[in-house]
């Protein structure tokens, strides 16, 4: 950190610090900010002051964000009373439909471009589409908020400034380099921007140009951001010629707890123990020597997956377990036609987060890596509630119930 930004932000600090925390008073410290901190560094990041100036024109702090802490008040203590819902609530009927009839009509539209993509950079153009599907409806979803505001006072009162500071001056990167009106940079409340929602940093390392233009225009170009969703894919590791996954039944004397992606193993050797493919098929050859995850996302009351390492370049997209199976499933029907998951989601226990949290607590106790007590199943929470289960002499679920937190609090 160079000794002039030590100097802003410490100014900035001391205003913070004696300035009441009204509206007006925000204003007049965002506009302080930004003329003492971050000018600064976007000059040194090569952005001229006409870009500057265009993009922070006329522009507040939006208060109405998520995830802020006014100056002169404390951070908000994290609250987990939204209802604990089950993995099945994501996989709505209509919703995969939505996402998988789009994307066959515009598999149709878009072929030679998506068969080119995929020759470059190896990810099936069912996955490309489920992904644009799903992050804004095919470009058809409303994307409301102005990029700098939204990136600016995050990066000015949010929880996670750093993070933001480093998008905003990303944003203004690209504003300068691209010469893009900055009122056109429309983006999604967290700062995500265009048809492919990326943030700005991402934008910078992985937008491209599908359409020969000789620019890439994640907003208004179809090509854009097909390409675009590729490279990232691409960029983060994808594995070409492998699947993301099998929906798979788990024989109850192979335990749920055996879930994750740091506990690998060849396809054939889970296939050994008794994992089949639902629908009869064997394992692809190609797929058998590959190392695959076991991933049950509802544990013992949902369907069971083998994943591949393609799965989890899903999850870089969004860190998330049932947005990669959303793409995954979604892809497949894209590509193959619509087919429910054999496997039901057995209904759950009414819990809300908070109920989560505290049982992650007490499972942290005992000795178990939960992830964090975050109030949310991820696979080291559901498979921590699995060893437990099993040391004291229970079925293994691998997933919360009312009985468990009961016990567990």
């Amino acid at each position: 950190m160079t000794r002039l930004r030590r100097l802003a932000i410490l100014a900035a600090a001391l205003l913070l610090a004696t300035v009441p925390a009204g509206a007006s008073s925000v204003e007049k410290q965002f506009r302080a900010w930004l003329d003492a901190d971050l000018w600064p560094t976007a000059k040194a990041n090569g952005v001229s002051r006409a870009t500057f100036e265009a993009a922070f024109a006329g522009v507040s702090p939006n208060l109405d964000l998520p995830d802020l802490v006014l100056p002169g008040k404390k951070a908000p203590v994290a609250q987990h009373q939204a209802e604990f819902r089950s993995p099945a609530a994501y996989f709505n009927e209509n919703t995969v439909r939505g996402v998988t009839a789009g994307g066959r009509a515009r598999l149709k539209r878009h072929r030679g471009t998506l068969a080119a993509i995929e020759k470059r950079h190896g990810v099936p153009a069912g996955i490309i589409l489920a992904i644009w599907g799903r992050e804004s409806g095919f470009g058809r979803a409303k994307i409301p908020h102005d990029a700098f505001q939204v990136l600016a006072t995050k990066a000015f009162l949010s929880t996670r400034k750093e993070m933001f500071r480093t998008e905003v001056l990303a944003a203004l990167v690209l504003a300068d380099r691209n010469q893009i009106n900055p009122r056109s940079m429309k983006s999604s409340w967290a700062g995500a921007l265009g048809q492919p929602q990326f943030l700005p940093s991402s934008y910078l390392k992985f937008a491209a140009d599908g359409d020969g233009d000789g620019r890439a225009d994640i907003w208004n170009s179809e090509p854009d951001t097909l390409a675009s969703i590729a490279r990232y894919l691409d960029a983060h590791g994808w594995v070409r010629g492998r699947d993301w996954g099998f929906e798979v039944t788990v024989p109850r004397d192979v335990s749920c707890a055996l879930e994750g992606p740091d506990r690998g193993r060849r396809i054939a050797d889970w296939a050994a123990m008794g994992i089949k493919r639902v629908g009869g098929k064997p394992f692809p050859a190609h797929e058998r020597d590959g190392e695959g995850y076991l991933m049950m996302p509802a544990g013992r009351f949902g369907p069971a997956f083998i994943v591949t390492p393609n799965f989890y370049v899903l999850k870089q997209y969004n860190e998330s377990d049932v947005y990669a199976l959303f793409v995954g499933h979604a892809g497949d029907r894209i590509a193959y036609g619509d087919r429910r998951f054999a496997g039901g989601w057995t209904a759950i226990d009414r819990l809300n987060r908070a109920d989560i949290a505290a049982m992650q607590s007490g499972l942290e106790r005992l000795g178990h890596d939960v992830g964090g007590a975050d109030g949310l199943a991820g696979f080291k929470t559901r498979r921590s509630i699995g060893a437990w289960q099993t040391k004291n002499g229970r079925a293994p679920t691998c997933f919360p119930d009312a009985g468990l937190v009961r016990a567990l609090r």
